[in-house]
């Protein structure tokens, strides 16, 4: 535990260039990220950079070794590589190999977020995502510039049934929470909101009429 407190320590003011840097448990040892990208690892007190293809071939050339995670009993082999002692002592590679190893996980993030489809969110259903599309709201970053209020409206023009659960439902999938685990400020002025808009719908009808 101390070599692994130590080692974080020594990461974060050695690459303290890249940014803040936190931690915290993973693979029986700590993450380290930016951002909350993780590109590398504290494992029994050694610290680990997280592979991309730009770094690949000083992982070869140096003979970095890979980090093992035993799961199931199974040992696995981690895109990880361990910091040398040699490393260590040139501070401005190690900076350069890490922020390498950064910039891969975030383009490997950004990646993996262009992919997803708006199922894949917290409280979305594949229905619900036929019904977004339906008002042309397609993939995930469309879903986020619209924001639930908007995107909500779209839906209800097309089903007046729709309540606030989905209103909740859509939020929360904006911030990749559950909707329960939305704050309750949050909760309550979109219900609040729900509830007037729903006011002025039945009023603007009344007085059309």
């Amino acid at each position: 535990m101390q070599d692994a407190k130590k080692s974080i320590i020594r990461a974060k003011r050695q690459l303290s260039p890249l940014g803040e840097i936190s931690s915290r448990s993973q693979f029986g040892g700590y993450s380290l990220s930016v951002e909350s990208v993780v590109f590398a690892l504290v494992s029994e007190g050694d610290l680990y950079l997280r592979a991309c293809e730009e770094v690949k071939p000083y992982i070869i050339e140096r003979k970095m070794e890979p980090l093992l995670f035993t799961r199931r009993g199974i040992p696995v082999v981690l895109e990880y590589y361990r910091v040398d002692d040699p490393l260590w002592a040139e501070p401005d590679q190690l900076l350069a190999l890490s922020q390498l190893c950064l910039q891969g996980a975030q383009q490997q993030r950004q990646s993996q977020q262009n992919r997803r489809r708006l199922k894949d969110l917290p409280n979305l259903s594949l229905k619900l995502e036929v019904q977004l599309r339906r008002v042309g709201i397609s993939t995930v970053e469309m879903l986020k510039e619209q924001g639930a209020k908007r995107s909500w409206l779209k839906l209800h023009a097309c089903n007046r049934n729709l309540g606030v659960n989905i209103l909740l439902a859509l939020q929360g999938a904006i911030q990749g929470l559950h909707y329960e685990a939305l704050p309750s400020v949050v909760k309550d002025e979109l219900r609040l909101w729900h509830l007037e808009t729903l006011l002025y719908q039945s009023l603007s009808e009344l007085y059309r009429n």
